[in-house]
């Protein structure tokens, strides 16, 4: 099942998409459950969202084209990982080995926008820079488990674009305030539950900027491959349902890195993912 946020009206309702020959269309489930947490973490409540999509008739739902959707749940944490694929290094570090242990940080609460809402490019930033990542949907407590059971506590993926201002980035060591912007954290537009993905360890992360491909790069290149990461990190937090996990973007293809451009008023960025869908965003400059 494919799981949203649908602004209904001006009224946030958990709902489902599904595939037609017409496009996606939406199935409003808040007469199943009252939020998508609750199909995250309540397996009963999941079955009876799934029965209530197997009954409607299709061609009577709303496209999703046209229908606003928001971010499809509001995190407590937003955790990143840094230098996570294969080939992924600082500037300069080409032929340094792999980290020894996962580059976490946190993104914070003002950067969550959903996968309709454009990022305002801030006048204080010379230098905003994208980044195409998969996100774990936490749906169980998680503490000190082990990376043999740890993708158990995962409920669903997800896309997130990691937007970052380079320059404020690059002041200091720490990376909170150029990763910190409002509106940095385009997440959605579905969180995808786990019996869709066929393998999670192989999966084309695929980013498009303005109609050029930039980044393509499997997730069987990763690190710290998913479940080491749930593992790592619940060593330290102890991960809440609804908590998400993004997982690291891929280096820029060569000519991408080459013709760095920082992003501009208008510019789009497409991130896909077979299996977990597309997110788009556009970037507008401040008005």
């Amino acid at each position: 099942m494919r799981i949203v946020t649908w602004d209904r009206a001006g009224v946030a309702v958990p709902a489902a998409l599904v595939e037609s020959a017409e496009g996606d269309r939406l199935v409003d489930l808040s007469g199943v459950v009252a939020s998508t947490l609750e199909l995250l973490t309540d397996a009963g409540a999941l079955a009876d969202a799934r029965a209530s999509v197997a009954a409607v008739d299709t061609s009577r739902l709303p496209l999703r084209e046209g229908e606003r959707l928001l971010p499809p749940l509001t995190p407590r944490v937003l955790l990143c990982l840094g230098y996570n694929y294969r080939g992924h290094v600082v500037a300069g570090g080409e032929g340094q080995p792999d980290p020894e242990r996962p580059d976490v940080f946190v993104k914070t609460a003002n950067t969550l926008i959903g996968p309709d809402d454009a990022v305002t490019l801030p006048p204080q930033s010379s230098d905003v820079d994208y980044e195409g990542e998969i996100g774990l949907v936490i749906g169980r407590t998680a503490h000190a488990v082990s990376a043999e059971e740890a993708l158990d506590y995962v409920a669903g993926y997800t896309l997130f674009n990691d937007v970052s201002a380079r320059d404020w980035q690059n002041r200091t060591s720490q990376w909170t305030l150029g990763k910190c912007f409002d509106g940095f954290g385009p997440l959605g537009p579905a969180i995808v539950t786990p019996d869709e993905i066929a393998d999670p360890t192989d999966l084309l992360v695929e980013v498009v900027r303005d109609g050029r491909t930039t980044v393509s790069q499997s997730t069987s290149t990763l690190i710290f491959p998913f479940a080491e990461i749930v593992s790592y990190i619940s060593q330290s937090i102890t991960l809440q349902p609804g908590d998400v996990i993004a997982t690291g973007t891929p280096q820029k293809l060569p000519d991408a890195l080459r013709d760095h451009r920082a992003l501009e008023d208008g510019d789009s960025v497409r991130i896909r993912v077979e299996g977990i869908g597309e997110l788009v965003t556009v970037f507008a400059a401040a008005g």
